[in-house]
């Protein structure tokens, strides 16, 4: 395949032409999979069984021409299953042996790290390192993992017990969270007709090899306009209890907020979203699409909220309109909620107490 690059907005198509082959809807989770992706970070998502997340990833490798790598977290699984282990190995002369390390499977470019909350928090904290510096140390020795490097975890929200919630330091490793729901009725007829009438073979790559480092070398030259950077820096601020330009809903509804990789997830992510549409500078639409998938699992959560029975995207949005940043109506695309939860606060007083900020 001899084609020169043309942007990675070409990239795109050609892979969600290639998706469409075997993935039926989510295209919701399918945007955020490439953006999370194309912006050099990972993402967890949170669905029921059967929704096609180990497919879709695995698709996605075939169709970029890059090593995919599937891990069933248990909670029997150790560090060493995950990032690999030093073993003895001997040579061809008798008597001579030396100590070999043999790869784990996160030696991917694609990794699914398939119900990531089944498995002890020690095994849990093998993938901070690979996730943050793009390696593993096994007995002193650092090992590179190969580029791309791109984990996606997923958790199942119906069985809770036997399972280790993560810590925040492993969720804030995560630039995405999102949720995968079920199909629609008419998406789920495609996906049985599809099923039981077909048989699928390897797909072919869409684009050669080094159009996928090209694409992110294109990202990194997106451009963030200074009024962009100010409001995602403003709104992730705004999300600290304590801080001085918190609203006061803030330190009501949360126990803690988005640290300095909440801001980095929103800039990076919203370069992407820039690229795959085609443009070379940064949009407020953009933002809008990644705020919520870059902040939602970076929030904690007070007791009131929870007795509340709020959600964390519930909560950023009294936020917003606590400090008068009105998101626009291009985010309802990603975020169902979106429209419903807007038209809501907008008939709430700006006298509430809650939502009055601190003087």
């Amino acid at each position: 395949m001899d084609e020169q690059y043309r942007g990675i907005s070409q990239l795109r198509d050609r892979v969600l032409a290639g998706l469409s082959e075997r993935i039926v809807g989510q295209k919701a989770v399918v945007q955020e999979l490439l953006t999370a992706f194309f912006a050099g970070g990972h993402i967890l998502v949170i669905g029921v069984p059967g929704l096609a997340k180990t497919l879709l990833v695995r698709t996605l490798s075939e169709l970029l021409d890059l090593r995919f790598s599937r891990v069933q977290f248990t909670p029997d699984l150790m560090p060493q299953d995950i990032a690999g282990t030093t073993i003895l190995s001997s040579g061809e002369e008798p008597g001579d042996r030396s100590f070999r390390f043999r790869e784990g499977p996160i030696f991917a470019n694609l990794v699914l790290a398939d119900e990531i909350n089944r498995t002890p928090p020690k095994t849990q904290a093998a993938l901070l390192e690979a996730m943050e510096e793009g390696q593993v140390s096994v007995m002193g020795q650092r090992h590179l993992l190969p580029q791309p490097f791109f984990v996606m975890a997923t958790q199942n929200p119906l069985e809770l017990e036997g399972t280790y919630p993560l810590p925040i330091t492993q969720l804030d490793r995560f630039t995405f969270q999102v949720a995968l729901d079920y199909p629609q009725a008419q998406e789920e007829l495609d996906v049985v007709s599809m099923t039981t009438s077909h048989v699928h073979g390897p797909l072919e790559p869409v684009i050669p090899g080094g159009w996928v480092t090209e694409a992110l070398n294109e990202v990194q030259q997106v451009v963030i306009p200074d009024h962009l950077l100010e409001r995602a820096i403003r709104i992730v601020r705004a999300t600290r209890p304590g801080e001085d330009d918190a609203p006061e809903i803030a330190t009501e509804l949360l126990s803690h907020g988005a640290g300095p990789r909440g801001v980095q997830a929103v800039l990076t992510t919203s370069r992407a979203c820039a690229a795959l549409a085609g443009r070379d500078t940064v949009s407020d639409d953009d933002l809008n699409t990644v705020l919520f998938p870059a902040i939602r699992h970076r929030l904690g959560l007070s007791v009131h909220a929870e007795a509340e029975g709020l959600t964390p995207d519930e909560v950023l949005f009294k936020i917003l309109f606590a400090i008068g940043d009105r998101i626009e109506e291009s985010t309802s695309s990603i975020n169902p909620e979106v429209g419903n939860l807007r038209r809501w606060l907008g008939q709430l007083a700006e006298t509430t107490p809650l939502f009055r900020k601190k003087s």
